[in-house]
């Protein structure tokens, strides 16, 4: 069992971090987050601490400062090898000193040094960071403060750098604070949380500003997850920001920057075909040993193990007739249920199904990098597009080489990435649906696995976008650099972000617009934004920095994928990073007191101040070097304990039911009640599929998500069946099974 690590005492002597103060201030979808960490010296000698923590992977860090007393050292962003340099000379001299860097091996692991505290001495450090709040399916922005961290599985041999230092325990002995303040340009509608709030304050009539505060108590047993509400949310808006005088003319930093979020629609047309889209669908399912733990939803305790067979049975009933598909489990191995990917059909389907009731969670560590070598190997299907699904707790230690793989086959396919419990690493979750063009979802506290699958296998059935081109119309005197990474996907709905740094001069009043053009189904799309060219006020430089650091993450992509020119690519990083004041991998914080100097005597005593670690949210009794899990007890999934369940396992690949005893269970009814009522001119497949449509649409409308292209094949189905009298059918339907489902409702 893995308990508090790192080097501690055998008597597990209290560690220096004592709390945790949170703000956040939240405008329109940008978070800026101010965290406060308070250190206390509580040995009789000099102290040394080390804090591995989670950021989200994409968090602008824009400020790091120590107040010892009433003094106040704020930091300054060097090169990394410069920073550690002055970290070691400090503290061999007796300077306090303090160290923020970010992990090479994965960019939402940060380690916070705290040098030479002298004994019985308080250090408060504080760190801000910006960050983008990412629209859910349900239109809400959600904001994660990250608490809990899990330890990440290296492959033998690997060097896990910064990662390795993960220190975690049953509990943790420092106090956590929150308080957040909401502003937008539209009415806030509500903001929910995963975690006790105290009542959402308003702070005028228009609601369009308001502050909540986390209640006290908080455990860091998960992450502090908020999901606000705007009224008009999807609405596409450009964000000019100034620059700042006092920078070097034509720097990043001395120029406006543009922030466009836009929100590119579908015809209906394309939307109601996805049921017949085809492709190839590869779902690799993590089945390491932390997969076999336990989680906390609306059914109560179930297994993630458990979870991800449901989703499986779903997605494999939902799946467009004549596709392909596989699928994979890995843990320090991998195995697939076919040798290459298969037609989809009624024979392939019930191997599956049988293959999926055998699923366990035991292939020990997480090693993902080779399952997915192995199916990039295989060739693709012409006409039928790759669709990856990656299901996995995110417990590993070469997220960047995973990136760069996923990265190198991008043409290929796209990549649907799920991040299953507290602690899975933003970095390789968002990381593989960004370079993989797909999309990703987390799958936390109470939340069901498969509405949010499902929403992505929607998704995947939307046709591939190609040929996408950003194109801008500015005055004449103006031109644009665009700072973030080509769009290399796009979807119904879901936000597409664009920075870009405008150069020259041209009058405030002055209108400039961006053009996205791109090809659905063959033909042309065009998405066009006007904006003012006038900065916004009062937005500080959190849109400069947030490009900063998409430009940053831009040249570490091609740092790692180029074989010449890496140093001059390196040094633009560092100079960007030291300009903007904003982190990368290559540069650090550092912060001396240098009005201390005492002398030392004797070696520092060091500490490792724990981090919440999975088990307190899955519920196992501890999980081994290995990987395996101490699993509670809990119940395995039953298909038949559930009506849901046992309803769609009956549906035929085709998307029809047969009428029999086992259906008639479902709808609490025998056989013969439901062949006895059957139209005497309908068929009995016709008469079974039928109802299961109404019973659905009856019964389960709030779960309508879960089982929508379950529903479009029936659909389909009986469409193609010529079906007379469908409206008295309908009729007899709902009598039978106690439902007023409308005909049209059915989508036949």
């Amino acid at each position: 069992m893995m308990n508090c690590c790192g080097l501690v005492t055998k008597e597990k002597q209290s560690v220096p971090l004592k709390s945790i103060s949170v703000e956040v201030q939240v405008k329109s979808h940008v978070a800026t987050v101010t965290s406060t960490l308070q250190y206390v010296n509580e040995e009789e000698r000099h102290l040394e601490a080390l804090f591995v923590f989670p950021l989200p992977a994409d968090a602008a860090v824009c400020h790091f400062s120590a107040k010892i007393g009433d003094q106040k050292i704020v930091a300054e962003v060097q090169k990394k090898q410069t920073a550690r340099y002055w970290y070691d000379d400090a503290v061999s001299s007796g300077q306090q000193v303090f160290l923020l860097e970010e992990s090479e091996e994965s960019s939402d692991v940060f380690s916070l040094s705290v040098g030479c505290l002298s004994p019985g001495q308080n250090a408060d450090i504080t760190i801000t960071y910006i960050t983008e709040l990412s629209v859910q399916d349900d239109h809400s922005l959600r904001f994660c403060l990250p608490a809990v961290l899990n330890p990440r599985y290296a492959p033998a041999g690997s060097d896990a750098g910064i990662v390795s230092e993960i220190s975690s325990c049953d509990s943790v002995p420092y106090t956590l604070t929150l308080s957040v303040h909401v502003s937008s340009p539209n009415p806030i509608s509500k903001l929910e949380s995963n975690c006790t709030l105290d009542p959402l304050v308003f702070l005028n009539s228009d609601h369009t500003q308001a502050t909540v505060n986390l209640s006290s108590g908080h455990k860091f047993d998960k992450d502090v997850e908020l999901f606000l509400y705007y009224q008009n949310t999807h609405q596409p808006t450009a964000i000019v920001e100034a620059g700042v005088n006092t920078a070097k003319p034509g720097s990043l930093m001395s120029d406006p920057v543009v922030m466009i979020s836009l929100y590119p629609e579908f015809p209906e047309k394309v939307m109601s075909s996805l049921g017949t889209t085809q492709g190839e669908f590869i779902f690799l399912v993590d089945r390491s040993g932390s997969m076999d733990c336990m989680m906390h939803h609306w059914k109560g305790p179930q297994m993630l193990i458990e979870s991800a067979k449901e989703t499986l049975l779903l997605l494999l009933k939902s799946l467009p007739m004549g596709c392909y598909f596989n699928i994979y489990g890995f843990g320090t191995r991998f195995e697939s249920f076919f040798p290459q990917s298969v037609v989809y059909n009624q024979d392939t389907m019930d191997q599956a199904l049988k293959k999926v009731s055998e699923i366990r969670a035991d292939m020990r560590g997480t090693e993902i990098l080779q399952p997915l070598k192995h199916i990039y190997s295989q060739p693709c299907y012409p006409e039928h597009p790759r669709q990856l699904f990656v299901f996995t707790d995110g417990e590993v230690k070469n997220t960047k080489e995973v990136l760069d793989l996923v990265r190198l086959h991008a043409h290929s396919h796209r990549c649907f990435s799920f991040g299953i419990g507290q602690g899975a690493s933003t970095a390789l979750i968002t990381g593989m649906a960004k370079e993989g063009s797909g999309h990703a979802q987390f799958i936390t506290g109470t939340d069901r696995m498969q509405p949010k699958v499902m929403e992505s296998l929607r998704f995947a059935l939307q046709p591939a976008v190609n040929k996408i081109s950003v194109q801008w119309k500015v005055p004449d005197g103006i031109t644009v650099d665009t700072l973030s990474p080509p769009i290399s996907a796009i979807f119904q709905g879901q936000r597409s972000l664009i920075y870009a740094q405008l150069k020259g001069q041209s009058s405030e009043s002055s209108e400039g617009s961006v053009i996205v053009q791109y090809n659905l189904k063959d033909q042309p799309v065009t998405n066009q934004l006007h904006f003012c060219l006038k900065p916004t006020e009062d937005t500080g430089l959190s849109i400069h920095r947030l490009a900063a650091r998409s430009l940053i993450r831009c040249l570490e992509q091609e740092e790692r994928t180029r074989g010449v020119d890496v140093e001059d690519i390196k040094r633009r990083m560092v100079e960007i990073s030291v300009e903007a004041g904003v982190s990368s991998v290559h540069t650090a914080f550092i912060a001396i007191n240098k009005d201390n100097r005492e002398a030392v005597k004797g070696p520092l005593i060091q500490r490792r101040v724990p981090i919440q670690v999975y088990e307190s949210y899955i519920e196992c009794d501890g999980i081994e070097a290995d990987g395996t899990c101490n699993r509670l007890d809990a119940p395995e999934s039953d298909f038949h304990d559930d009506p849901f369940l046992q309803l769609i396992s009956l549906q035929k690949a085709s998307g029809c039911w047969e009428l029999n005893a086992a259906l008639a269970r479902v709808f609490g009814k025998t056989e013969d009640e439901l062949t006895n009522q059957k139209p005497a001119q309908v068929d009995g497949s016709v008469w079974a599929t039928l109802l299961s449509l109404i019973w659905l649409y009856g019964y389960k409308i709030q779960q309508q998500i879960e089982w929508q292209f379950v529903a479009m094949k029936a659909a389909s189905w009986i469409g193609s069946q010529n079906v007379v009298s469908l409206s008295q059918c309908v009729c007899d339907g709902n009598h039978l099974l106690g439902c007023q489902v409308k005909e049209e409702t059915l989508g036949i």
